[in-house]
């Protein structure tokens, strides 16, 4: 008998909690997402049941996903973290309608501490500094990644002053108020919708038409490479002879860009993206040689 009870109880417990969630979160736990350790291209993103996206969808018309990507940062500071899922949320809804150009820096910008942006890291030269809305260039590489991906006639990008280790040579932007930013057009005969969300150390971005774009493939070529010089820094709480890599370097380089457009009657086209100049970030060593 109190067997049964129980089970009752359960039972009731469980119908109650059922009628407490709200539909949209029950969709989303039962809705695969795609959670990448490498960047790259993704088709199963987080939003796909949020209601504030069906119903963008459902105003601009674009439902058709045309490229998702998912850019995934390595130990970000928590104020480039911050302003990485802050700069996300400014751009999810966006539609950017036929003929159109998109500029992340007019849509979002100025990356200012009034906007709510904290101290995050940029590139200045050879040397990683921290300033105000450090962290929102991420956006501008998943942009670019997904415009690309998408046949979008890409307006203005500026490759960064060293690598990014989060996406390869040649495939990413960087902005800078007033000075660089990140412009695509809308070549197609329909809006597109721009979706976004930052989750952790992983941003999503995607964008939306009425048709899928032709296949798109990335092809790169080193035209030169430097090799990352070390700098080392005395830290005598290390044992004797031990070495403890701080920061780790990349390699200079020019990298020639190109993509290959597979059209779905097999036509295939080629199109330049330009050389990319990089200086070589340095290794930072601490040692007690």
């Amino acid at each position: 008998m109190k067997k049964k009870y129980y089970t009752i109880l359960v039972e009731i417990i469980l119908i109650l909690l059922s009628l407490l969630i709200p539909k949209d979160i029950k969709m989303a736990s039962n809705t695969k997402i795609d959670v990448p350790d490498i960047s790259g291209p993704v088709d199963s993103l987080p939003w796909s049941a949020d209601a504030n996206f069906l119903q963008a969808q459902e105003k601009s018309g674009a439902y058709v996903l045309m490229a998702g990507y998912c850019a995934v940062i390595n130990n970000p500071s928590p104020g480039e973290e911050f302003n990485v899922h802050l700069a996300a949320s400014s751009i999810a809804g966006i539609v950017v309608e036929p003929g159109e150009i998109f500029s992340q820096n007019k849509a979002i910008g100025p990356y200012v501490e009034e906007k709510g942006y904290k101290i995050g890291e940029s590139y200045a030269g050879t040397q990683t500094i921290r300033t105000i809305g450090g962290g929102v260039c991420k956006i501008a590489t998943t942009l670019y990644n997904v415009s690309v991906a998408s046949n979008l006639e890409i307006i203005e990008r500026h490759n960064h002053s060293m690598p990014v280790a989060y996406v390869p040579y040649g495939q990413d932007a960087t902005v800078a108020y007033g000075i660089k930013d990140f412009k695509f057009k809308n070549n197609t005969p329909f809006p597109i919708l721009i979706w976004a969300e930052g989750i952790g150390n992983r941003l999503y971005v995607s964008l939306y038409g009425y048709s899928k774009p032709p296949s798109v493939e990335w092809k790169h070529k080193y035209l030169n490479k430097e090799p990352a010089p070390k700098i080392y820094k005395k830290n005598s709480n290390l044992t004797k002879g031990e070495e403890r890599i701080l920061v780790e370097g990349m390699e200079g380089a020019s990298v020639e860009s190109w993509i290959v457009i597979t059209y779905p009657n097999g036509e295939k086209k080629t199109k330049h993206m330009g050389i990319s100049h990089y200086l070589p970030m340095a290794y930072i060593i601490e040692t007690n040689n």
